[in-house]
């Protein structure tokens, strides 16, 4: 099995969770919003020895998850801006395999192991905090990983990381009234220790970002992208491998489109990733579904 950095490959941070629009205040009062992600990734290393042998090893997973995120956005100002608290669930399934195959002069012998795992993944609570001059928005956000979600350090699939994360950023997004609209959201992660397993993974820095066109009032099109290296080293009585860390981009297309259903406005967005330059991490690509109610219009423009 090919080693992963940020302990098994799974970051406290979701790349791709802000895409465009991400700093533009929204509408006071309660919101849901819903997603549906599904991802796709594998990883593979090979070693030769001096005595002609050599091993190959691979490792891949696929996702699926549901997201539900009930919020409040606050009317009143807070520091001059908008605040806005939301709570993350999740549910979904994980499939795990890894393989190996030892190579020599006299033959070669496979070996093979797979997991499925089923249930409830990590809570997430998050804040934000947005500012609105003409067509300049900031936004600040602070996040934590809860483990409370499945998970089994014995087993190879698992639908929480196993420890606590803290994580906080910035955001900025240009929107103008001729549709053009370009956000960057940029984070880091603070990751504590396993108690499970002794590791602990380094600081992971993250850029998420989204430009769209505006085709009428209800209908935008774009593109969206990330990108995920690991600041600091692994480390902790588990990390048997020393620093070991992490990076990869992505970038994709994405559509949105604005739907009314009476008291209820909806916004509908579907973006796509494709992985590429990875380094010590599953590299595929993955979809977001997402799918936002709320009570007031947004902006004809839409946001994702």
């Amino acid at each position: 099995m090919p080693a992963l950095a940020d302990e098994g490959g799974a970051s406290a941070w979701l790349p791709g969770q802000f895409a465009s629009f991400a700093a533009e205040p929204g509408d006071p009062g309660f919101a849901l919003e819903t997603i549906y992600y599904t991802r796709s990734a594998s990883a593979s290393s090979s070693r030769t020895f001096p005595i002609g042998a050599s091993l190959a090893a691979g490792y891949s997973l696929a996702e699926n998850y549901v997201f539900l995120t009930p919020s409040y956005t606050f009317s009143d100002p807070v520091l001059n801006g908008q605040l806005w608290l939301g709570m993350t669930f999740a549910v979904g399934n994980a499939n795990t395999s890894v393989s190996a195959v030892l190579s020599g002069p006299s033959g070669s012998f496979a070996a093979s192991s797979s997991d499925f795992m089923t249930g409830v993944g990590d809570l997430y609570p998050l804040a934000t905090l947005k500012w609105q001059l003409g067509n300049h928005n900031v936004m600040t956000y602070a996040t934590a990983a809860v483990p409370v979600g499945a998970y089994d350090a014995t087993r190879l699939a698992g639908l929480g990381i196993g420890h606590w994360a803290i994580d906080g950023g910035l955001g900025y997004t240009f929107a103008n009234d001729a549709g053009l609209e370009f956000s960057i959201t940029a984070g880091v992660t603070y990751n504590f220790i396993n108690s499970a397993t002794q590791y602990q993974s380094g600081v992971d820095g993250h850029i998420d970002w989204g430009a769209s066109i505006a085709l009428g009032e209800k209908l935008y099109l774009g593109v969206v992208g990330y990108f995920y290296d690991q600041l600091g080293p692994d480390s902790g009585p588990g990390a048997r491998l020393g620093a070991f860390q992490s990076k990869v981009t992505a970038v994709g297309p994405q559509i949105g489109y604005a739907i009314d259903l009476g008291v209820v406005h909806a916004d509908l967005n579907l973006r796509g990733y494709k992985e590429f330059d990875a380094q010590n991490r599953p590299e595929g690509w993955n979809l977001w579904l997402t799918l936002s109610l709320s009570k007031f219009r947004p902006p004809a423009r839409g946001r994702s």
